[in-house]
């Protein structure tokens, strides 16, 4: 079985939408970037800390999941990481209302042994000096190593994710991301002027809008699914990362024609993520319902065009 080595925060989130909202729950990018991952047949583990205060019922969630949590660092007396955010009422945007870094401050990664030989490894949304440290202590060269970042990076850690940047295959960010750390306005540019950062390939995401791949001058774009109801829109992101990282995994073919799977089987959990608060809708989240909502992707994007 192919190893995922994710790398990322286990946190908490308090989370309010125009649709209610929510006192602490489980949170934070490895988190779901693992969930989402644990649909595929890898042998997943995740490099994190927490508090104290972090309840063993989440850690017994993630080992329920077949995710190996021998890299998650638990600090005695230490708080864990919390984030508090508002969303507006279109969900596109949000106010963060609350961010407790507590031990993710002092955080030093140290890989699981049996990680460090990891054939796919997924950078999650964390410092850029985190994400190299981890890449620092593989001793195999993974096949294939994707990084999630944000602009709160590119404001206040744009020459340490510089760095990391040139290391890593795949990149996924959203279109606003994209347009900040390129430069340039039309996303065909800014994946371009990404490409020569180092990125072999670019996953720009644009939410409800789908997501885009680049790579060279190849261009394939994966719509969202139309979904009747989006009630939190929080981690929708890392569970797109999750599914695309874990579908290449499983698969070990790192085409740009098998990333297009990948694109829609990261599309496909993330419809699924935003239906409910949290982690809630990725903790029971069955194979036959993936599989179903695959057919809906299938049909609402294949057909022949008839050329005159």
């Amino acid at each position: 079985m192919n190893k995922l080595l994710i790398v990322g925060t286990v946190a908490f989130d308090a989370i309010e939408t125009p649709f209610g909202k929510t006192d602490k729950i489980l949170g934070g990018a490895a988190t779901y970037i693992g969930l989402s991952a644990s649909h595929f047949n890898v042998k997943s583990g995740i490099v994190s800390v927490v508090g104290e205060d972090f309840p063993q019922e989440y850690l017994d969630l993630l080992t329920a999941k077949n995710i190996d949590i021998s890299g998650i660092e638990i600090v005695k007396g230490g708080k864990t990481f919390f984030w508090s955010g508002k969303y507006h009422n279109d969900l596109n945007s949000r106010d963060t209302l609350a961010t407790e870094l507590n031990v993710l401050a002092d955080f030093n990664p140290v890989v699981a042994q049996d990680f460090k030989n990891a054939d796919v490894v997924m950078l999650g949304n964390l410092h850029p000096l985190v994400q190299s440290s981890v890449l620092d202590q593989m001793t195999t060269t993974p096949k294939l190593v994707v990084l999630d970042t944000m602009n709160f990076w590119m404001d206040c850690a744009l020459p340490e994710l510089l760095d990391i940047v040139k290391r890593v295959d795949v990149i996924t960010i959203n279109d606003e991301e994209a347009r900040q750390l390129s430069g340039e306005y039309s996303l065909v540019k800014a994946a371009a002027k990404i490409h020569t950062m180092g990125p072999k390939y670019v996953v720009i995401k644009k939410g409800e809008h789908g997501a885009l791949l680049f790579h060279n001058k190849e261009v394939f774009f994966a719509p969202a699914l139309p979904l009747e109801e989006v009630f939190d829109p929080t981690g929708a992101g890392d569970t797109f990362a999750g599914g695309f990282s874990g579908y290449i995994a499983q698969s070990e073919n790192i085409s740009f024609d098998n990333m297009k799977n990948g694109i829609i089987h990261g599309s496909n959990l993330a419809s699924f993520c935003v239906e409910k608060f949290g982690t809630e809708r990725m903790e029971t989240l069955k194979k036959e319902e993936v599989q179903e909502r695959l057919k809906q992707f299938k049909a609402l994007t294949q057909f022949d065009i008839e050329l005159s």
